[in-house]
């Protein structure tokens, strides 16, 4: 805990957090923001066409959105160590951070299959989807549903930042 509150007490991280700069806090979470909504948006768009949505969309040139998804992750990975080290003591010590971190590991294993698995299958030009690609996309789906969802809700529950021993409960 001594360690998380000395990475806290940085000056960069007091000036992210106690700013009233929107170049500080604001500008973290909007990247955080704007990372997540490629990555998912994206996501989403590769999931549902092999989950069958749009069935005349060709899947193949879907794959040309892995780079940009890849940029989302890093922006929400960079501005998300920013938020972390910002709020370290409070962070890392909620469950729902670890889910979090446990469904967004998940996914990005999930992705790199579904290259292997959906992208570099023989019948992708033909537009054919294997069982195992519909369950990937089912799980890809889920699994960034879920990362967005603890994401949002360790703002609601378990403790509150910079408030020592107080918790959040429905």
């Amino acid at each position: 805990m001594e360690f998380l509150s000395w990475v806290e007490n940085l000056p960069f991280c007091i000036w992210i957090r106690e700013s009233g700069s929107v170049w500080a806090y604001p500008t973290v979470l909007f990247l955080h923001t704007l990372g997540l909504g490629i990555v998912m948006g994206l996501n989403s768009a590769i999931d549902l066409r092999l989950l069958g949505f749009a069935p005349k969309t060709p899947i193949a040139p879907l794959e040309k959105f892995l780079p940009l998804i890849w940029w989302g992750f890093w922006i929400n990975a960079a501005s998300g160590v920013v938020l972390l080290m910002a709020d370290a003591t409070t962070k890392v010590v909620s469950p729902i951070f670890y889910i979090k971190m446990g469904c967004i590991l998940l996914a990005v294993w999930v992705l790199v299959y579904i290259r292997k698995m959906v992208f570099r299958h023989p019948g992708v030009e033909k537009m054919y989807v294997t069982p195992l690609g519909k369950i990937l996309a089912g799980t890809s789906l889920a699994l960034w549903i879920g990362a967005v969802t603890a994401g949002r809700l360790m703002a609601y529950l378990g403790p509150v930042s910079g408030i020592p021993g107080m918790k959040n409960h429905f």
